[in-house]
């Protein structure tokens, strides 16, 4: 494994013991999901420029565009609930009252 490859790996992991272990406000956890899709991105772009093949080439883009769409959905939920419940706070959503 090379240097790069252990960085991008490392960001990924951390970004996803980040999710999992510090889910205190929702902001933080969509601050986590756009570091590990910032990773990925730039993993896939170094990846598919090793290959030197054409491929792959729509790959990086595609997955930014899916990035892209995740952030705003991510941060329209972010402000509904803000403004139904007052906080971003994890831990005052009930997923079982609607």
């Amino acid at each position: 494994m090379t240097l790069t490859q252990f960085a991008f790996s490392t960001a990924f992991v951390l970004g996803l013991a980040g999710l999992a272990f510090h889910r205190a406000h929702l902001l933080s956890a969509l601050l986590c999901l756009e570091g590990m899709m910032l990773s990925l991105y730039l993993a896939l772009s170094l990846w598919t420029l090793e290959l030197n093949t054409t491929n792959f080439s729509a790959s990086p883009m595609l997955l930014l565009a899916f990035s892209a769409c995740e952030a705003s959905a991510g941060l329209a939920l972010l402000v509904a609930t803000a403004r139904t419940h007052g906080t971003d706070r994890l831990q005052s959503l009930n997923l079982l009252q609607c």
